[in-house]
């Protein structure tokens, strides 16, 4: 079992914020808000602690409750969310981990979330001379139960360059390469809700390792690492 836990308290916490969205009421329960965000940070830890027996992970970053409000209609200056990643160590291991944590929305996510421009061509060139493997990955049945479908943006016919006709357009077409998992609020304040996240990533193996054999490696297999 991994501790600590995310508990009500917490989660009652975030309840009072999406209420309050004001500077004035954060600044008056600031140090309450503090010692939630401690106990989320060590959450987080205790995570990446059990990821790091299945994975190499360089480091956990939790983010900041503040908003960045200057180019957004809304104007509310906090997030009314606590989240963190997980980034994997060294230019051979490919994808990331995502944990979100709010009353009513909670989920993990992992995968490829923004590849510049040089990933995301080497990932549809793949998909276009074969798709055989990906789909085999992502389609296996224990990591279908966990993970469900491929989500994420995609452009509305084909790329630039690409066949709308393709049989593989499907992923082709895609911008994005993720998959999402959400939790009830109970799942979330169980006591093995961790345990629960990193056999949920552990079940990600398989995914990253093809997208990462890809990503290094050109279309010929050969690999672009020195």
């Amino acid at each position: 079992m991994l501790h600590p836990v995310i508990t009500k308290e917490t989660f009652q916490f975030l309840k009072k914020l999406e209420k309050n969205n004001a500077r004035e009421w954060f600044e008056e329960h600031k140090k309450e808000f503090k010692g939630h965000e401690a106990d989320v940070k060590r959450f987080f830890i205790s995570v990446m602690e059990g990821l790091k027996a299945n994975d190499e992970i360089e480091k956990m970053k939790m983010f900041r409750i503040y908003r960045d409000v200057r180019f957004s209609n809304d104007k509310t200056p906090y997030k009314t969310h606590l989240a963190g990643s997980f980034s994997r160590a060294g230019a051979r291991l490919r994808g990331g981990y995502y944990m979100h944590l709010k009353p009513g929305d909670s989920f993990i996510a992992m995968g490829f979330w923004e590849p510049n421009k040089e990933d995301l061509l080497r990932i549809r060139k793949e998909l276009e001379l074969d798709a055989t493997e990906f789909r085999k990955v992502i389609n296996e049945k224990s990591f279908k139960k966990i993970w469900g479908d491929l989500v994420g943006d995609e452009v509305k016919t084909a790329p630039k360059g690409f066949d709308k006709e393709h049989q593989n357009i499907d992923l082709i077409k895609k911008k994005q390469f993720i998959f999402v998992r959400k939790f009830k609020d109970e799942e979330v304040l169980d006591k093995d809700f961790g345990n629960t996240i990193v056999e949920s990533f552990k079940a990600v193996r398989p995914y990253f390792d093809l997208m990462s054999e890809i990503l290094t490696t050109d279309l010929n297999g050969i690999s672009l690492l020195n």
